[in-house]
C-alpha cells in the first residue's frame, strides 16, 4: 500500500504539475483546442498513440482475451489500416481548412450551421458513452489496489480527470499524454518479463494457456461475422473519432501529420502485443475471474512486485486518463465551440465560450457516473462500451467526413440524414439486432446510402464546395 500511495502520489503530482505550466502557454482558443497547431511529429505522434490507448487496451482487451480467448486478438492487425487511411487519403485534404473542432469542419464544408448543430449533439451523447468504459475500469483499479468501494474510485477517477482537463485545455492534456504515454511503455515492458519468467517464458506460457483452456487458441470462440464487424468499428471508428482527427490540425504540416502517425502506428501495434500477452497470462493465473475485467489488476497486483505493481496499474490509469481527458475536451469544445458559438455569432465572447467549455468537460464528465451508479451500464465488459462507442463515430462521421473532403456532390440534407440516420442505426441493431453483427455495419452501410441518396435527390451545393479542400496545384492545372 506503502509503495503504491508513493507511485500514484509522484505520478499525480506530476500531471497536475503539467496542467499548471499549461495554463501559462494557453493564450487564446486556438491554444485551448488544437494547442495552436504548433505540435511537432513527436509530440502528435505520442499523443495520438496515448489517446489510442486507453482502458479498451488495457482493461477491455484484456478482459475479452480472457473471456474469449485468442481468436480477438487479430483486431490489433486493423490499426495501421486505420492510420494508413488517414494518412494517405482523409489528412492531404482535411487539413487544409483548419478548424477547432470536428462540427466547425461539418459546418465549413456544407455551409449549415443544423449539420454543425448536429454532429456536436452527436459528440456529446457518444462521449458520455465512451466515457463510461473509462470510469469502470479507473473504479477497477482504485478496488484492487487501495481496497475503496468501486463507486468511490469512480467518483475520485473522475474529479481527477475533470479537473486537470478543465484547467490546461489541449495544451495539457498533450504534455499530459506523453508523459502518461511513458509511463505505460515502461508499466507494460515491466510487466511482461516478470510475468513470462513466472510462467517460463513464451513457451511455457503458451503451453499453461492451452492447458488451463483448450479452445484458448481456437477461432470459433466469437462468430466470424462478428470479428469482422468489430474490426469494421475499430478501423472506421478509429479514422472518425473526433478526438484523433482534431488531432491533425493540432500538428504543423502534413510531414509532420504523416511523421506522428507513423509513430503512433509502431507505439500502438507494440504496446497491443505486449498487452495481449498479459491477457494470455492471466488467462493461466486467474481462471476462474468473475469478469475478465479484473484480469489486469489482478496481473499488476498479484505477479509483479510492490512498486512494479503499482506502476503497471498507474500505467493502466495512464491509458485510461489519456483517452478521457481527450474526450472530455471534445465534448466541452462541442458545447461551448459549436453550439453555443454557434447559436450566440458574434454575441458569443471568447471567455464566455471557455468557461462554457469548462463547464461542458464537468457535466459530460460527471453524467457517465451519474448513470453507472443509476445501474447504466453496469456489468458489461469495458472493450465492449468502446465497441459501441466506435461505431457511433464510424456511422455518424465517416462518410460525411471522407464523401465531404472528396465528392462535390454531397450537400448539407445528406449529410444530416447520414448522421442521424447512421446514428440511429446503431442505437437500433445494438438494442434489437443479432448478437453476430457489431452495429457498426448497418450504421455505415446506412450512412453511406442516405449521403449518396439524399444529396442526388436535393439541390447540389453552391459553387465549388470542394474548393477549399484541393491542393491549389490541382485547381490550376
Amino acid at each position: 500500500m506503502t509503495a503504491a500511495l508513493w507511485v500514484f502520489g509522484g505520478y499525480f503530482v506530476a500531471l497536475f504539475a503539467l496542467g499548471a505550466w499549461a495554463v501559462r502557454r494557453t493564450r487564446d482558443e486556438s491554444d485551448y483546442w488544437i494547442a495552436g497547431g504548433r505540435l511537432g511529429w513527436l509530440t502528435g505522434g505520442a499523443t495520438l498513440a496515448a489517446t489510442h490507448a486507453s482502458a479498451g487496451t488495457f482493461i477491455g482487451t484484456v478482459g475479452v482475451i480472457y473471456t474469449v480467448g485468442w481468436s480477438f486478438a487479430w483486431l490489433v492487425l486493423t490499426i495501421p489500416l486505420a492510420y494508413g487511411f488517414m494518412a494517405a487519403v482523409l489528412a492531404p485534404r482535411f487539413t487544409r481548412v483548419r478548424e477547432l473542432t470536428l462540427p466547425a469542419f461539418l459546418e465549413t464544408r456544407y455551409r449549415s450551421k443544423a449539420v454543425r448543430t448536429v454532429g456536436a449533439v452527436i459528440i456529446l451523447v457518444a462521449t458520455v458513452v465512451y466515457i463510461q468504459a473509462q470510469i469502470v475500469a479507473g473504479g477497477l483499479v482504485a478496488n484492487t489496489l487501495f481496497g475503496v468501494p468501486t463507486l468511490w474510485g469512480m467518483t475520485g477517477f473522475t474529479a481527477l480527470l475533470v479537473v486537470y482537463t478543465m484547467v490546461g485545455g489541449m495544451v495539457a492534456v498533450v504534455y499530459t499524454d506523453v508523459l502518461q504515454l511513458a509511463v505505460m511503455t515502461v508499466g507494460a515492458l515491466a510487466a511482461v518479463p516478470l510475468a513470462l519468467r513466472h510462467l517460463g517464458g513464451l513457451e511455457g506460457l503458451l503451453s499453461w494457456a492451452r492447458v488451463a483452456d483448450p479452445g484458448t487458441f481456437a477461432w470459433g470462440a466469437l462468430p466470424g461475422p462478428l470479428l469482422f464487424t468489430m474490426a469494421v468499428a475499430f478501423t472506421l471508428g478509429s479514422v472518425s473519432t473526433p478526438e484523433k482527427l482534431v488531432r491533425l490540425y493540432a500538428m504543423r504540416d502534413m510531414t509532420t501529420v504523416r511523421r506522428g502517425i507513423l509513430l503512433a502506428v509502431i507505439l500502438t501495434t507494440g504496446m497491443n502485443l505486449l498487452v495481449f500477452l498479459l491477457a494470455l497470462s492471466a488467462r493461466v493465473l486467474f481462471p476462474a475471474l468473475p469478469t475478465g475485467d479484473l484480469a489486469m489488476p489482478l496481473v499488476a497486483t498479484t505477479v509483479l512486485p510492490g512498486v512494479l505493481g503499482a506502476l503497471m496499474l498507474a500505467a493502466v490509469t495512464a491509458a485510461m486518463m489519456s483517452t478521457v481527458d481527450s474526450l472530455l475536451l471534445v465534448a466541452g469544445s462541442a458545447l461551448a465551440h459549436d453550439l453555443y458559438g454557434s447559436l450566440a455569432g458574434e454575441r458569443a465572447s471568447r471567455r464566455v465560450r471557455l468557461w462554457i467549455d469548462r463547464a461542458g468537460i464537468v457535466v459530460v464528465g460527471t453524467v457517465p457516473l451519474i448513470l453507472l451508479a443509476s445501474g447504466v451500464g453496469e456489468g458489461e465488459l469495458v472493450q465492449f462500451i468502446v465497441l459501441l462507442f466506435s461505431a457511433l463515430m464510424a456511422a455518424a462521421f465517416f462518410a460525411p467526413v471522407v464523401l465531404g473532403v472528396y465528392w462535390a456532390r454531397a450537400n448539407r440534407q445528406g449529410a444530416l440524414a447520414a448522421m442521424l440516420g447512421g446514428a440511429g442505426a446503431t442505437f437500433l441493431w445494438e438494442a434489437a439486432g443479432p448478437e453476430t453483427v457489431d452495429p457498426v455495419l448497418p450504421g455505415v452501410v446506412v450512412s453511406f446510402f442516405l449521403l449518396w441518396a439524399v444529396s442526388l435527390l436535393t439541390a447540389p451545393p453552391e459553387g465549388d464546395s470542394l474548393a477549399p479542400y484541393r491542393d491549389p496545384r490541382d485547381i490550376a492545372a
